[in-house]
């Protein structure tokens, strides 16, 4: 996928004519996409691969499938098998990445679990699998990739957040707490690596047709009430989200950065 256009600014104030390229190519760019089996982070990974990105994909889980998609792009497919459970691959998953693509443009945090109880049983193991996956990884494995981003003076990190960035939910505490966590960071990361090039957003997803909502749509009543919340009528699809990544990942977004770009629908408007 490439969109290159060139807008042409009006003079204000007797300032001359100044051109504009707005573009989306990623050619030449490398990107690391943790989760990337399926759903979300395997349309993200694809999308950024169509713009012209050679991608590593991260994750327990083989992602055959998500491998051949990239490939029939005409770009790099690398697959790293890690478990994002804990910190301790961290640091060798960015190794590798460098060793097979040589640079990290782009990294996109999509690994992330969930896990569901009432708020007065919740367990803390349940509570410390989903802050370490979802959050402590998240931060550490932005902080690796940031070293390299900073030392060369140029880079995007895409955190994928959720519509429980912002609202509480219901008998999710662990993940409500981890996404309103990966908010924060969002903005403390911007702050400090924006002087250095390097740009840090996330994109808060709102209700996306994937294998892990497939019982919430196959609930008449939920669905239903689900749809009606949304403005624009329909769920997401990962291609929604893909898209905000691909602008998120381009330099059409170099002055955009700790921002937290809800694709909901109009969820959050309602």
């Amino acid at each position: 996928m490439q969109i290159v256009r060139t807008m042409r600014s009006q003079p204000i104030c007797g300032a001359s004519r100044v051109d504009m390229a707005i573009s989306f190519d990623l050619t030449g760019k490398a990107a690391l996409v943790t989760g990337a089996n399926t759903g979300i982070g395997q349309a993200i990974a694809l999308a950024l691969s169509e713009a012209g990105a050679d991608v590593a994909v991260a994750g327990r889980s083989e992602p055959s499938e998500t491998l051949a998609a990239i490939a029939a792009t005409g770009r790099k497919a690398l697959n790293i098998k890690a478990d994002l459970g804990s910190t301790e691959p961290v640091q060798r998953l960015v190794d590798e990445a460098l060793a097979g693509l040589r640079r990290i443009d782009i990294l996109v945090n999509n690994a992330g679990i969930i896990r569901r109880d009432d708020l007065l049983d919740f367990s803390e193991a349940d509570w410390d699998a989903v802050i370490d996956t979802n959050l402590k990884v998240l931060f550490f494995l932005s902080q690796a990739a940031a070293r390299h981003m900073a030392e060369r003076g140029s880079g995007k990190i895409i955190n994928i957040a959720s519509l429980l960035t912002f609202q509480g939910g219901i008998r999710v505490p662990s993940y409500a707490a981890a996404k309103s966590g990966v908010g924060g960071v969002t903005k403390a990361m911007a702050n400090e690596l924006a002087p250095k090039g390097v740009q840090v957003n996330a994109i808060a997803p709102g209700y996306i047709s994937t294998n892990n909502t497939a019982a919430l749509q196959s609930d008449e009543t939920r669905n239903r009430q689900i749809l009606e919340r949304i403005p624009s009528g329909r769920w997401g699809k990962p291609e929604d989200i893909a898209g905000a990544a691909v602008f998120l990942a381009a330099p059409a977004s170099d002055y955009v950065t700790g921002q937290i770009l809800a694709v909901d629908g109009g969820w959050l408007a309602r």
